[in-house]
């Protein structure tokens, strides 16, 4: 069972530079103070042999969240949260998502008009949605760029959290997730955006 936000794998790279950067230690003139370092001086001597390459290694992770991979059809019964959208018409809408699902992915794998206009970059406040109260307490604590943009969506309730942010976790089922009937964005009214 998934129990992390996301799964997230660290990659190692080694990164040898093709540039060459002179051994100045092995120079006889580096010893008198002579070197003034052009490359034309050490293009006379013919050799490349007091050269040595520089070798960086660095380190990266990369995070995938479930449904970014592409699949929130749940097999293990384990893994099944029951999601409810409620859409700006008052709509009921269910969804089978899985443990590690992000609430504004699965709306969008869905078809669901949840619009997240900075694609989950905590840029906008278009995926707030009200949570649950049943739910609400069982979400971790928003982070404070979270709650800056809460500060700037229209019709903020105490419920209030952004799709983008809400990591789905078994404690979660059952929970409903309503749409505020407005939002707002940079877009001209009335357009949403595709997600990629």
């Amino acid at each position: 069972m998934a129990a992390s936000a996301a799964v997230r794998s660290s990659m190692g790279l080694t990164l040898r530079l093709s540039r060459v950067i002179p051994d100045c230690s092995t120079c006889p003139m580096y010893r008198l103070k002579g070197c003034v370092g052009s490359v034309a001086n050490f293009q006379r001597r013919g050799s490349f042999d007091y050269f040595k390459t520089i070798n960086r290694h660095l380190q990266t992770s990369i995070g995938l969240y479930h449904s970014e991979e592409g699949n929130s059809n749940a097999e293990d019964p384990e893994d099944v949260v029951n999601v409810v959208y409620v859409d700006r018409s008052g709509k009921r809408i269910p969804v089978k998502a899985k443990v590690g699902d992000n609430v504004l992915y699965l709306a969008h794998k869905h078809d669901i008009g949840l619009e997240g206009a900075c694609e989950a970059s905590l840029a906008c406040s278009t995926c707030q949605v009200y949570v649950s109260e049943a739910h609400f307490n069982k979400l971790p604590e928003p982070e404070e760029r979270e709650d800056d943009m809460l500060d700037m969506a229209p019709m903020l309730q105490e419920n209030s959290r952004l799709g983008c942010q809400i990591i789905l976790t078994p404690e979660l089922e059952g929970i409903e997730l309503t749409m505020p009937k407005v939002t707002r964005n940079f877009y001209v009214d009335g357009h949403v955006p595709k997600p990629h």
